[in-house]
């Protein structure tokens, strides 16, 4: 597999693929590379509606050039855990181009993608400004927005900044919140029945909108209720087994008293 970047004659071939109405695992299969590469690609550049080859060779020109530009003062950090930085900056890519492809849009899908790949979980908006390297207007707004659909928390820390946080528990508050907002769409699709006039085939369209909606919104509420008991149990009983196993102050001492006596 095939690494480095996209060439110029690899952006036409990936428009013309767009053209023909290839699907981005065809066009990444004749390229030999990845169905994420070309996925990232196209979304960051346009979508397949509006990708052009060389507006995207130029964009990606653009931005190399600012990354080297962009010098921090003084020495830069070092990896955290030793990890590769142009990997990680790949991954980030790949993974923001996987949330706007699931209909968030970029700034948001930017803003979840650093908080899910900090080790922390959380950051305060200062943090946010300087790792994305935008404006705190944009990133108020894309917080406020995820905050809004249960996507990110809030809290406090022992210096009183706000911090923004993801974990598990706010996965599953994001999920009931669409369990929810789908409730929400099949008690809508229902009321229409009244005011179309049940038995009319408009009216018959809305039910089944609504039954559908119903078993799917119950169905990921109970999955999302028993992933959520599982996961948090299990948890819970490694740590409560890591305490066991390991030998604690007591256990360490009731050995020396014994050898004492």
């Amino acid at each position: 597999m095939p690494g480095g970047r996209l060439t110029q004659q690899e952006r036409q071939q990936i428009a013309l693929g767009l053209a023909d109405g290839l699907a981005y695992a065809e066009i990444a299969r004749r390229l030999d590379r990845p169905t994420s590469t070309v996925t990232r690609e196209v979304m960051r550049n346009g979508g397949p509606t509006a990708y052009r080859a060389d507006l995207a060779h130029h964009a990606t020109e653009r931005r190399t050039h600012r990354r080297r530009q962009a010098t921090p003062r003084g020495a830069a950090p070092a990896p955290a855990h030793g990890r590769d930085a142009d990997a990680v900056r790949e991954y980030e890519e790949m993974f923001t181009t996987l949330l706007m492809g699931q209909g968030l849009p970029k700034m948001m899908s930017r803003v979840l993608t650093c908080l899910y790949t900090t080790d922390a979980g959380s950051l305060t908006a200062s943090e946010l400004v300087q790792r994305l390297e935008v404006s705190p207007a944009s990133v108020s707004k894309a917080v406020a927005f995820l905050e809004s659909q249960g996507l990110i928390g809030r809290e406090r820390d022992e210096r009183r900044r706000e911090r923004y946080l993801v974990d598990d528990d706010v996965f599953y508050q994001s999920t009931i919140a669409s369990a929810r907002s789908s409730a929400q769409l099949a008690e809508a699709a229902r009321q229409g029945v009244g005011v179309l006039g049940s038995g009319t085939p408009a009216a018959a369209r809305l039910e089944n909108i609504a039954r559908f909606v119903d078993f799917v919104a119950e169905g990921i509420t109970r999955a999302a209720e028993q992933a959520r008991e599982v996961l948090h149990t299990k948890a819970r009983t490694s740590a409560d087994d890591a305490t066991e196993t390991a030998p604690g102050r007591g256990e360490a001492a009731a050995p020396r008293e014994h050898g004492r006596r």
